[in-house]
C-alpha cells in the first residue's frame, strides 16, 4: 500500500514564497498589544513588547537562517496519502496544501548558515499543526541519510502537535525510523543541532527533536510529550507554573540554551564553527 506520492505544490528551492497575513492586524497572546501583521513579520515575529515568539512560517524561518540563494531543496515533491482512508483525511490535505503552498509539514535540503554547509530540516507549523506523517518521517529520515553520505552537519527545526492520528500506525513507525537514523549518523560522528520552537510535542519530541547532540530552543516554547493539561487530568495534581516551557526544561537539564529568534542563525553559526574547528563567529 503506498504511502506517499510525487506532489506539484512547493518546489521551495526554485521559487520563493511569500507570507500572506491572515489579518491586518495580530494580538499578542502575552501582552495583549495589537500589532499590524506586515509590521510583526518583519520583526520575525516577535514582539517587541514583551519578546513573546508567534509561530513562524516554515518559508520564512528558511529565509532568516539559510543564507541568501544557497538553499537546494530535498524531496519537495513527496506528499501523502491516505492509506488508511480516514474520513475526510484526503480532502483535509488538499485544502491545507493550497492554502499553505506546501506539499507537507516539512521542508529540506541543503544549505549554508554564513557560509557553513549544513542538511537542514523545518517543520511547518502552517501545515496541520507540523503533525508528523509518513511522509514528514520519510523526509527527515532522508534528511538525515544524505546529510550522513554527504558528511554535513545536520540542523532540525521542531515545531508540532505530534503524530499525525490520521495515519495510526503509519504515524507512529516514524519514531522509530528517524531514531534509527540519527543512531547511523551519530556512529559517524557528526554533529546534530535540534532547535525546538512553539510547541514541539507527541511524538516528534518523543524521536528526533530530543535527540540532538545539542538542543536548543526559543524562549517560551511548549516542549513535552502529553500536554500539561493531560498530565494534570491523570494525576490529578497541579504541574508547577511553568511546566514543559523552555525555561523550565533549561533549569532542569533537558535543553542546553535557549537562543532568541534574531540571535538563532550567528549561534547556530558560532556552534557549527566551533565543531569544524574554526574561529568563533561574532
Amino acid at each position: 500500500m503506498g504511502l506517499f506520492r510525487k506532489s506539484r505544490y512547493s518546489q521551495v528551492g526554485t521559487r520563493e514564497i511569500k507570507d500572506v497575513p491572515k489579518n491586518i492586524a495580530s494580538k499578542c497572546p502575552a501582552c495583549k498589544h495589537v500589532h499590524i501583521s506586515r509590521d510583526l513579520s518583519q520583526k520575525m515575529k516577535v514582539c517587541d513588547r514583551c519578546g513573546h515568539h508567534f509561530s513562524l512560517p516554515a518559508s520564512q524561518r528558511l529565509r532568516q537562517i539559510i543564507d541568501h540563494n544557497t538553499f537546494q531543496e530535498w524531496d519537495g515533491e513527496l506528499t501523502s496519502l491516505d492509506p488508511l482512508e480516514f474520513p475526510g483525511y484526503a480532502e483535509k490535505l488538499d485544502q491545507v496544501r493550497e492554502k499553505s503552498g506546501l506539499s507537507e509539514a516539512v521542508i529540506t535540503g541543503r544549505g549554508e548558515i554564513e557560509g557553513q554547509l549544513v542538511g537542514i530540516g523545518i517543520m511547518a507549523p502552517e501545515f496541520m499543526l507540523g503533525s508528523m506523517g509518513s511522509v514528514v518521517g520519510e523526509k527527515i529520515t532522508r534528511l538525515i541519510n544524505r546529510s550522513r553520505e554527504q558528511g554535513l552537519p545536520l540542523v532540525i527545526f521542531s515545531a508540532s502537535g505530534g503524530a499525525r492520528m490520521q495515519e495510526s500506525i503509519y504515524s507512529l513507525m516514524q519514531m522509530a525510523k528517524t531514531g534509527a537514523a540519527l543512531a547511523r549518523f551519530a556512529d559517524a560522528g557528526l554533529l546534530y543541532i535540534s532547535v525546538l520552537t512553539h510547541p514541539t510535542t507527541g511524538g516528534v519530541t518523543a524521536s528526533f527533536a530530543m535527540l540532538g547532540d545539542i538542543n536548543l530552543a526559543e524562549p517560551g516554547s511548549l516542549i513535552g510529550f502529553a500536554g500539561p493539561r493531560v498530565i494534570e487530568q491523570t494525576i490529578g495534581q497541579k504541574l508547577p507554573e511553568g511546566f514543559q516551557r523552555a525555561e523550565f526544561l533549561l533549569e532542569h537539564g533537558f535543553i542546553d540554551r535557549i537562543v532568541e529568534r534574531k540571535e538563532m542563525k550567528k549561534e547556530l553559526a558560532r556552534i557549527l564553527a566551533l565543531h569544524q574547528g574554526g574561529e568563533q563567529v561574532g
